[in-house]
């Protein structure tokens, strides 16, 4: 991957402190890289966080979610619900653990699949449902209700929606409070439920990018006690390579602890570019539900153009910006289907008919930016940026 010029604001920006780097720096000094008490307390923190019953950190997503699927006793072939926007890796992980992708479409307003969408699926056969909260954006009360109350096995994808939640009397969340972006101290907690306690398992992912990171790693949460007794039973035979080191742990740990903080400079910065973006413009933000509180991941920007054109305007002004879906399940698809149809050779899955009926994932993967932001941004390239997006071609 080629390095930006110096002067370039990048997309991303790793939030790492003097206080994350102590804390790897000391499990290298005590010569603790491997799997031990850094993992724990990670575990721990974890727990307390989400107020869930325990949990498991994992060295990737993939491994995270094969052992969800081993403790929910799901048979080989079986058909796992994703959603076409959803990270890459799932719809990869699930093919070569021996299941069968079923890939659904989006609700073009928000990216996530919606009810509906996961009812068909059902009707096609699917039996467990990995709900990716895209972009820190939940489905609303009803929809999430409808969601459980299929009877399905819902694991949460919560690694870009840490800290999100949905109101329980179903209130707030509106454009009135930043675009379903309520203070810390606005809220009661006892009247939100968040991200991470709706499905059976729910995956904290720790890549790079997501919301929490330790440099790679997953954590598996189990909300119920009934769940996490039998999570802990199968995850007690997982391998030393199997489980986080850590060092990748001590890094999340301390990530994990400073997440409010990082988090009110993420919204403080979302609530400035959401109110200068122009009302009239032909772009769009990516929209939720009534009584949905969204965390703030990045800043998604649905052009009305081509990428290619928004992309050099911004570089111009040496902002870089940067493809929403870029290795999402819809981008794997559309890539296989691209390299078959030079190659010729046969496929075990019609890749031109799925790609066909995931019309409104395909149009958000090709229109939808990501622009920066992210906690040590200063004002004055806050202030570049949100002129970018009022005058992008």
């Amino acid at each position: 991957m080629s390095s930006l010029p110096s002067n370039m604001v990048p997309v991303f920006s790793s939030t790492i402190r003097r206080k994350e780097m102590d804390a790897v720096l000391s499990c290298l000094v005590d010569e603790k890289v491997g799997p031990g008490e850094m993992n724990a307390k990670l575990v721990s923190a974890v727990k307390d966080f989400f107020g869930v019953a325990g949990g498991v950190a994992f060295r990737s997503p993939e491994i995270a979610l094969s052992y969800a699927l081993k403790s929910l006793g799901v048979e080989k072939t079986s058909k796992i619900m994703i959603s076409a926007l959803a990270p890459g890796w799932q719809y990869s992980a699930v093919r070569e653990m021996g299941f069968v992708p079923l890939v659904l479409d989006v609700d073009e307003s928000s990216g996530l699949v919606s009810a509906d969408a996961v009812q068909k699926g059902i009707q096609s056969g699917g039996s467990v449902l990995i709900l990716h909260e895209t972009m820190g954006i939940l489905p609303d009360s009803d929809e999430m209700e409808r969601i459980l109350d299929f009877g399905i096995f819902v694991i949460e994808d919560i690694s870009q929606a840490v800290g999100a939640g949905i109101f329980k009397d179903g209130l707030g969340g509106d454009d009135s409070v930043a675009d379903g972006i309520r203070d810390d101290d606005v809220q009661e907690e006892s009247s939100i439920r968040r991200a991470g306690t709706f499905g059976v398992f729910a995956i904290l992912g720790l890549e790079e990018n997501d919301c929490v990171t330790g440099g790679g790693g997953a954590v598996l949460l189990a909300p119920s006690r009934r769940d996490w007794l039998v999570l802990k039973k199968i995850s007690e035979s997982a391998s030393r390579t199997e489980i986080l080191g850590d060092l990748n742990s001590a890094l999340a740990f301390v990530q994990l602890k400073e997440f409010s903080r990082n988090e009110a400079a993420r919204k403080s910065i979302f609530s400035f570019y959401k109110k200068a973006f122009p009302s009239s413009s032909k772009n769009r933000l990516l929209s939720h539900g009534q009584g949905v509180e969204r965390s703030v991941w990045s800043f998604p920007v649905v052009l009305a153009g081509n990428f290619p054109d928004a992309e050099q305007y911004a570089k111009r002004k040496d902002v870089s910006i940067a493809h929403a879906y870029s290795d999402s399940v819809i981008a794997r698809i559309l890539r296989e289907e691209s390299e078959l149809d030079e190659s010729g050779a046969p496929s075990d899955v019609n890749l031109e008919l799925l790609s066909n009926m995931l019309i409104r994932s395909k149009s958000l993967y090709l229109r939808t930016a990501l622009f920066p932001l992210y906690p040590r941004m200063n004002s004055e390239t806050v202030s570049k940026i949100t002129k970018i997006m009022a005058t992008l071609p």
